[in-house]
């Protein structure tokens, strides 16, 4: 799904995807904009793409348009035969999933606000890894005052409100996807550095990084070569969950009316919609679904790779 998400103009597009015009291929997607005029219309501004595959098909000149299989942008009202929106699922329209209140289609709002949500995520797991890790690892590995310091640091740091410092940031400036990842960034990293103190601190007491210091073995080698590769395997278990709680976040965030500014597309954004209009049930449980079935095949991820790591799944003992 990630992986299609990073093609997602060559699926949900009001863009065609070729287009044969007298003869010559046009390729509009990954192109420039083409105008009506480019296509023998009357007018300069960026052609309708599926009124163009309209008009050809009525012509039978020869010239055609591929579009792709969702042909809405997620940004587009759209309106079919004067019914007002939101529209009702329709196979014959396309719109596979209906449309919202204001006539986008939700099955574009879905796959781009995917392709938003999971980038924030494996961006909020890069981050808050690399400082959980950093800091946890230099307080097992320094112990002591240091350990005691941060210690007390970190816990003054947890109790900051979290939603209220999301208000006040997003009352004084316009928040994007960068604003709203380091702010739920600085509120998550603190968890991820007892892990990694406590796995430093097991590692650090073992016989090998002995072994290695006896052997001259300096602070810088003993923690990038010896320590962190043996205590990042029980973090890699947490990788999965750690994105669900980001996709949790960010679309909670948005719910709220707090997360990412119209008309970017989003999953939170489709469920508080939805639930302010249960006349159209299509919106709420489409994105509630995607929502579920989204963090149930991360979950199974994660289960996969705790099992992996296993040490009592995969450990033989000899008599």
């Amino acid at each position: 799904m990630v992986l299609l998400s990073c093609f997602g103009e060559l699926l949900v597009n009001d863009r065609a995807l070729i287009v044969k015009y007298n003869g010559e291929y046009f390729f509009p997607t990954y192109g420039k904009i083409l105008t009506g005029k480019d296509f023998g219309l009357g007018y300069d501004y960026e052609v309708n793409y599926r009124a163009l595959e309209h008009l050809f098909d009525e012509e039978k000149t020869g010239n055609w348009v591929l579009m792709p299989a969702v042909p809405y942008s997620p940004f587009e009202s759209n309106y079919h035969s004067n019914e007002y929106p939101p529209t009702s699922p329709s196979f014959e329209q396309k719109h596979y999933l209906g449309t919202d209140n204001i006539g986008r289609d939700i099955l574009a709002r879905l796959f781009y606000g995917f392709r938003i949500t999971m980038g924030g995520a494996l961006v909020y797991l890069v981050f808050t890894y690399l400082i959980g890790i950093v800091i946890g690892c230099s307080m097992g590995y320094a112990g002591g005052a240091f350990d005691l310091t941060v210690q007390r640091l970190i816990e003054i740091w947890s109790n900051l409100p979290f939603l209220y410092i999301v208000i006040i940031v997003t009352s004084i400036v316009r928040p994007n996807i960068a604003i709203l990842l380091a702010i739920i960034v600085l509120f998550s990293w603190t968890s991820m550095t007892y892990y990694m103190r406590t796995a430093t601190y097991k590692e650090k007491a073992r016989d090998y990084v002995a072994s290695a210091r006896i052997l001259g073995a300096s602070n810088s080698r003993l923690i990038f070569v010896h320590i962190l590769p043996n205590a990042l395997s029980t973090l890699v278990t947490f990788v999965p969950f750690s994105i669900a709680a980001a996709i949790t976040a960010l679309t909670a965030l948005d719910f709220l009316g707090f997360g990412l500014p119209p008309p970017t597309p989003s999953w939170g954004e489709l469920l508080r919609q939805g639930t302010k209009n249960l006349n159209a049930p299509w919106i709420v449980s489409s994105a509630f679904i995607a929502l579920v079935f989204v963090l149930t095949l991360v979950t199974f991820v994660g289960e996969a790779i705790r099992e992996a790591f296993d040490p009592k799944k995969f450990t033989v003992y000899d008599a």
